[in-house]
């Protein structure tokens, strides 16, 4: 194979592609699909920041992307660096490439490929002081990373996915996460492995409901390690999972609209369990 084939020309350990029609191109792009990130159990992240957090964070980068006008800065080398030293490829590419990758018209100038990272429900041992949400099929990607943020901003422990959710490794998740994605620990599971789970996870649910008859602000989040349950967007919390809760709560509302968008809901909860925990002085 010469080293033109396919637009790729080899720069001592940087590849410089040209092509569109490139198959690592081809492969990169595919990672738009779920089935595709699955297969490859990788995901795509945009940014310098972004890659140089997960770097930090011990996250396995398979492949690091930049485009030809930022390869002289310090930090683009460093990751280049770090890439190579860690088993990685190397991409040079132009905008036009980048912008097909990343399916914007103004791209960030530097895309990572990373190996997704679970977290097994078996594993997590909840301690005191201790929070975690659980989400019961989320649905809105949007939601989904805003609540990882969220989540890492308030020194949430993890986020666990119950059911059948969308997914938090998809461009638009991870875009919404703003590199937090790679600072929360995420765990997938079954609602019958989540409830076998509570049973000796020694934890308190606290559950957002319609139905709900206390005031969220008046529980007492100090006695144990608490799980925030959330609902679905649509359709709110099944009752298989009401009724396992420790206790269900509502946010009190006036006004017009009748719910709060899920993200937001999640945050007033989140925020107001660790209230407790969190001071302005906590960052030094």
């Amino acid at each position: 194979m010469s080293q033109e084939h396919h637009g790729t020309r080899r720069v001592g350990q940087v590849k410089e592609v040209t092509s569109l029609a490139n198959p690592i191109i081809k492969d990169i792009k595919a990672l738009a699909n779920k089935k595709d990130r699955d297969e490859t159990k990788s995901f795509m992240a945009e940014g310098l920041k972004l890659v140089i957090d997960a770097l930090e964070l011990g996250f396995e980068i398979k492949t690091l992307v930049y485009a030809k006008n930022v390869k002289d800065k310090p930090q683009v080398v460093q990751v280049a660096t770090k890439t190579v030293a860690r088993g990685g490829l190397v991409l040079e590419v132009s905008e036009k490439v980048l912008s097909s990758i990343t399916r914007r018209d103004n791209p960030q100038m530097v895309v990572g490929i990373f190996t997704q990272r679970w977290t097994n429900l078996r594993d997590i041992k909840p301690k005191t002081g201790e929070t975690y949400i659980a989400l019961d099929r989320v649905r809105d990607p949007g939601n989904l990373g805003t609540i990882i943020r969220t989540a890492d901003a308030a020194g949430a422990s993890g986020v666990i996915l119950v059911g059948e959710s969308t997914d938090p490794f998809s461009m638009e998740t991870v875009r919404a996460t703003m590199g937090s994605v790679f600072a929360v620990p995420l765990v997938k599971t079954s609602v019958a492995d989540f409830l076998g789970w509570k049973k000796t996870a020694g934890v308190q649910i606290v559950a957002t409901h319609l139905a709900g008859a206390v005031d969220y602000r008046t529980i007492d989040y100090k006695k144990k390690p608490v799980v925030l349950l959330m609902g679905n967007e649509q359709s709110g919390l099944p009752e298989e999972l009401a009724r396992e809760a420790d206790a269900l709560a509502r946010i009190p509302q006036t006004g017009r609209a009748d719910s709060l968008n899920l993200a937001i809901a999640t945050g007033i909860m989140l925020f107001e369990a660790r209230r407790h925990l969190l001071t302005l002085d906590e960052r030094g």
